[in-house]
């Protein structure tokens, strides 16, 4: 089931495709929505992509793809009518209908999406758009949503995280002191830096001498995930 907000975002986005044949902008989408800000709305494409309503295509600008749309009754908890296009419907996320046993699916692998790059050095934009799914054993994640990152920068190699790794991330808008983080820095920029709090600043610290720690206002900062884990290819 869609919240309101996701299920207008849905809406405005189709009737976009099909008006113009491209999806809106998101500026666009903040102001049919009436938002305050875009990061709310990459909160709502977010739900909505993992949940199966939309695809966001990589290596393409404001590519957006509605898989499917809710198929709702009239006065619905909406109390919008409903509407029943004819469209592909996704497979993305879903398990096999097959049998399994209890001990086969416990064990069985989770795709966890690629969400873009983050920095272990200069700040650069995270959270971009799901490019692609890695396969993660169920042991290595804990409870609630997952996503993964990838690593660019040396920032935090003495923390044994180098460039080009995968930065598996618990998605979590708080952190205690000494965790690593993803830190989206003034809703633009985003960050993997260790998390502390310095009276009423938080600290961005590295794990390499050559960097300086950040210290910022509380107002400045919002926690997106915790590092809970890393791939790395040889």
């Amino acid at each position: 089931m869609l919240t309101r907000k996701q299920y207008e975002l849905l809406r405005f986005i189709n009737e976009r495709l099909k008006e113009a044949g491209v999806p809106p902008s998101f500026d666009e989408m903040k102001d049919a929505l009436d938002l305050r800000s875009k990061s709310g709305i990459h909160r709502l494409i977010t739900a909505l992509e993992e949940r199966g309503f939309i695809r966001r295509l990589p290596n393409r600008a404001r590519a957006i793809e509605v898989i499917k749309l809710p198929e709702l009754s009239g006065g619905g908890g909406n109390g919008r009518r409903g509407f029943t296009p004819s469209v592909i419907e996704g497979t993305l996320g879903k398990r096999s209908t097959a049998p399994m046993t209890a001990e086969e699916d416990s064990n069985r692998p989770v795709a966890v999406p690629v969400m873009g790059r983050i920095a272990a050095g200069t700040p650069i934009e995270a959270l971009q758009t799901r490019s692609h799914t890695i396969s993660v054993p169920p042991d290595m994640l804990g409870s609630g949503e997952h996503y993964a990152l990838e690593v660019r920068g040396d920032s935090m190699v003495e923390a044994g995280i180098l460039d080009g790794d995968m930065a598996l991330i618990q998605r979590n808008d708080t952190a205690n002191t000494g965790d690593i983080v993803v830190a989206l820095i003034d809703e633009e920029e985003a960050t993997l830096k260790r998390f502390r709090r310095r009276g009423a600043s938080i600290a961005l610290e590295p794990a390499n001498t050559a960097y300086e720690v950040r210290i910022l206002p509380p107002n400045r900062v919002r926690i997106q995930g915790k590092l809970i884990g890393l791939y790395r290819k040889y």
